[in-house]
C-alpha cells in the first residue's frame, strides 16, 4: 500500500470505521474496501459522494487520496511512436524544440516593416492548409500519417513567425500557429503522449490570445483540460475548464465553443460523482442545437453536437446509471461515426454489460471494438480497451472474459511492439 490509500485507510480509522463497518455503510463487500485500499481498485464515481460523507472530506480531497493511485488493471499503454524509423524520439524532440522556439517568438512584438518573400505567401493562404490537415487527421483511421506534414507546416510557421513585420501579421500568425499546435497537441493525445500534448496545447493557448482569437484560445484550454481528465485528474481540469468557459463567452456567440465547453465539463463532473453538476452541463451543451449556420470550422473547433448522445453515455456510465447511459449509447451507435468514436461507444457498451453481468453483451461489443483498434493502431482506442479491461474482474471466472482479457492485454503488447518495429 502505498502513501495515498494508507492515507484513505488512515481517514476511513480516524472516521472511527473499521473496513467492515465501513463496507456496510457502502453496502459493498469487505473485500471491495480492501481492494481500495490496498491500490489494486478504485470506488466508481457515483459511489464517491456517499464515501467522502463518510470519510468527512470533500470529492476533491477525496480525489486527491486516489488520483495517484491507478489500478493496474487500468493502467495507460506505453506511448506510441509518430514516425516511420528509428528516429521518433529525435523528430519528436525537434517538434518540442520548434514548440520552446515558438513559444519565445509569439511573445515578440511586431516592426513596422511589411512581411515578404515566404511570411507575405504564408498570410495569404491563411488556414487553408491547416483545413486540409485537419480534415486528414478527422478522415485517417491512423492518425499518426498525418504527423510528417504537421511538422514541416510547423517549421514554415516558426520562420514565418520571425519574419512577423507588422503587428496585424504577427497577429495573423500567432492565430495560424495556435490553429496547428492543436492539431500537433490531438497527434500526441492520440499516441498517449499526454505530457507532449499538453506542452502543445499551452503553447496554442499563449499563442491565441496573442492573436486575440477568444474561441481558439478557450479550445485549446479544453483541451488542455481533457488531457487532464484522461490522466484521471478531474480536480485539476476543473480550473482549465472554468478559464475556458470564461474566455469562450468573449468570443464569437455564432460559435459553438461555450457548448462544447460545457459537454467536456459534463464529463468532467461526471468523473467526480457530481450528477446534478453533470446533468445541468450537458443542458447547456445541448443548446448547440439552438444556433443556426455553420457553428463550427471544422478544425480546432469541430463540435456541433452529433456527439452528445455518446458524450451523455459515457457520463451516465460514470456515474453509475446504465439505465440512462444505455439509451444515449445505443443512439450514438446508430449515428455515422468515426472509427475512433465508433470504438469508443463500443467499448462503453461492453463496460455498461459488466455492469448488468451480461457476458455476451461484454463479448459482444469488446470483440468489435477490438477490431477497429487492430485497424487503426489508435492509443486513444487503446486506451478505452484498458479502462474496460479494469472492470472485467467481476466476470473474470467465465472463461470468455478471461479469454478477453488476456486478448485486450495482448493487442496492447502487439500494438506497442509492431509501433516500435514498423514505425
Amino acid at each position: 500500500m502505498t502513501s495515498r490509500r494508507r492515507r484513505f485507510a488512515e481517514r476511513r480509522a480516524a472516521q472511527g470505521y473499521s473496513q467492515e463497518e465501513f463496507a456496510e455503510a457502502l453496502a459493498v463487500a469487505t473485500s471491495t474496501v480492501i481492494r481500495w485500499e490496498g491500490g489494486r481498485a478504485t470506488p466508481q464515481p457515483h459511489q464517491r459522494p456517499r464515501i467522502a460523507g463518510l470519510l468527512g472530506v470533500t470529492l476533491s480531497e477525496l480525489e486527491r487520496l486516489l488520483v495517484d493511485e491507478r489500478p493496474v488493471e487500468t493502467a495507460r499503454p506505453d506511448p506510441q511512436p509518430l514516425f516511420h524509423g528509428d528516429d521518433d524520439d529525435m523528430k519528436r524532440r525537434n517538434v518540442l524544440g520548434l514548440l520552446a522556439v515558438t513559444g519565445a517568438l509569439v511573445t515578440l512584438p511586431g516592426s513596422d516593416e511589411a512581411p515578404r518573400g515566404p511570411t507575405a505567401a504564408l498570410l495569404e493562404t491563411g488556414e487553408d492548409p491547416h483545413r486540409g490537415l485537419w480534415q486528414v487527421f478527422t478522415l485517417s483511421d491512423s492518425k499518426r500519417t498525418v504527423f510528417p506534414a504537421v511538422h514541416t507546416q510547423l517549421g514554415i510557421l516558426t520562420k514565418g513567425l520571425a519574419d512577423a513585420g507588422t503587428e496585424a501579421g504577427r497577429a495573423r500568425l500567432c492565430v495560424l500557429t495556435a490553429d496547428l499546435y492543436q492539431l500537433a497537441g490531438e497527434l500526441f493525445f492520440d499516441a498517449n503522449r499526454y505530457t507532449d500534448a499538453a506542452q502543445c496545447y499551452t503553447l496554442a493557448a499563449h499563442a491565441a490570445h496573442a492573436g486575440g482569437d477568444d474561441d481558439l484560445w478557450a479550445c485549446a484550454l479544453t483541451r488542455h483540460a481533457y488531457v487532464e481528465l484522461y490522466a484521471r485528474r478531474a480536480p485539476a481540469a476543473l480550473p482549465l475548464l472554468a478559464a475556458a468557459s470564461r474566455v469562450a463567452r468573449r468570443g464569437d456567440s455564432a460559435l459553438a465553443t461555450r457548448h462544447w465547453v460545457a459537454a467536456v465539463q459534463a464529463e468532467a463532473y461526471a468523473t467526480m460523482g457530481d450528477f446534478d453538476a453533470c446533468v445541468r452541463a450537458l443542458a447547456e451543451a445541448e443548446e448547440v442545437h439552438t444556433l443556426d449556420g455553420d457553428c463550427h470550422n471544422g478544425g480546432w473547433l469541430r463540435f456541433d453536437g452529433s456527439r452528445l448522445p455518446e458524450e451523455r453515455g459515457a457520463c451516465y456510465l460514470r456515474l453509475g446509471r446504465p439505465d440512462l447511459a444505455e439509451d444515449a449509447l445505443t443512439s450514438a451507435l446508430a449515428q455515422p461515426l468515426s472509427l475512433r468514436r465508433r470504438a469508443a461507444v463500443l467499448s462503453d457498451l461492453a463496460a455498461l454489460g459488466v455492469h448488468r453481468r451480461d457476458v455476451d453483451q461484454v463479448v459482444e461489443y469488446a470483440e468489435a471494438a477490438m477490431g477497429l483498434a487492430g485497424r487503426s493502431g489508435s492509443g486513444f482506442i487503446g486506451t478505452k480497451l484498458d479502462g474496460l479491461r479494469g472492470r472485467l474482474a467481476p466476470l473474470l471466472s467465465d472463461g470468455r472474459v478471461s479469454d478477453l482479457d488476456h486478448r485486450i492485454a495482448a493487442l496492447s503488447r502487439t500494438a506497442r511492439r509492431e509501433g516500435h518495429v514498423h514505425e
